[in-house]
């Protein structure tokens, strides 16, 4: 079997336009995903900039809503990340095999993401790339993986001013057009995400191109999320980025107990009695004394 920075392979996982996705065993026998860039890739600087800030993006966001980084070589050839193996379908495969979620599994997954975007955006970062490719059906929740194009909000551009990183369909309004973008723009693709799960498409299907004109200049197909959830889902896909929610509004919002129309508002409790006041008795009649 092959070794890569020490790491014993033992099959893929996967594959990408950056690189591939091995399961591999450390020395002593646990479990990792190391990811290992292309070499075509590796010996271009500025892709080796963004590897590197791959790997810092991970390590300041943590494990508990993403896969903690074990340990990385961002100097070498090849390029590569290890990160703890956290088994389970990606949210794509979940859908294709099982199918799409009612309304609860919807909250939830909402929820779950707006909490790992909160936690991101919380470390200066911002992902770009949210997708149901990139998020894992842990068993204790979804995982946000991949951040091979998050970067920090306040760092210089690594890419070309009208470049677009990212997933078509995706995709923000601001990334399609190659302008810079805040976490906002991972709000938009939770909707998107959502709509996904529901088993829609925010923009239909077609090019890359295609999908990007119509995330910029057409309204959403929200045909397929539940009533409950339009509103919600349409906010988080709204053109202008300060018109979505935060990932904290998002939170508030997906949790708040959900009314039940066939259900009656319930009475207070204990209830309040109205009695009335029993009529005061007559005096009694006025007998004179006998004589």
């Amino acid at each position: 079997m092959e070794r890569i920075g020490g790491y014993l392979v033992e099959r893929r996982l996967g594959e990408g336009g950056m690189g591939t996705v091995y399961l591999a065993r450390t020395r002593g026998g646990r479990a990792v995903a190391l990811k290992v860039a292309k070499a075509e890739l590796a010996a271009d600087p500025v892709f080796r900039e963004r590897f590197r800030s791959e790997v810092e993006a991970a390590r300041a966001v943590g494990g508990f809503h993403t896969a903690p980084v074990v340990d990385a070589d961002v100097d070498g050839d090849p390029l590569w990340l290890a990160t703890a193996y956290i088994p389970g379908p990606t949210l794509a495969a979940r859908l294709a095999a099982e199918g799409t979620m009612d309304e609860d599994g919807l909250r939830s997954l909402g929820a779950a993401l707006a909490e790992a975007l909160e936690s991101i955006h919380s470390c200066g970062l911002v992902h770009r790339d949210l997708k149901p490719g990139n998020i894992i059906m842990a068993v204790d929740g979804p995982r946000v993986l991949d951040f091979g194009i998050a970067r920090a909000a306040e760092s210089t551009r690594l890419t070309a001013t009208g470049t677009a990183f990212g997933t078509p369909g995706f995709l923000a309004p601001e990334q399609a057009l190659g302008h810079d973008v805040t976490g906002a723009a991972d709000v938009f693709a939770l909707g998107a995400v959502l709509v996904a799960a529901a088993g829609g498409s925010a923009w239909g299907e077609g090019t890359p191109m295609g999908l990007m004109y119509r995330s910029v200049h057409e309204p959403p197909d929200l045909s397929a999320v539940p009533a409950g959830l339009a509103d919600l889902v349409s906010a988080c896909l709204a053109k202008e980025p300060a018109d979505r929610p935060t990932p904290a509004e998002l939170l508030d919002r997906l949790t708040e107990p959900v009314p039940d129309p066939a259900r009656p508002a319930t009475p207070p409790y204990p209830p309040t009695l109205t009695v009335s006041p029993r009529p005061a008795a007559p005096p009694p009649a006025f007998t004179p004394p006998p004589p």
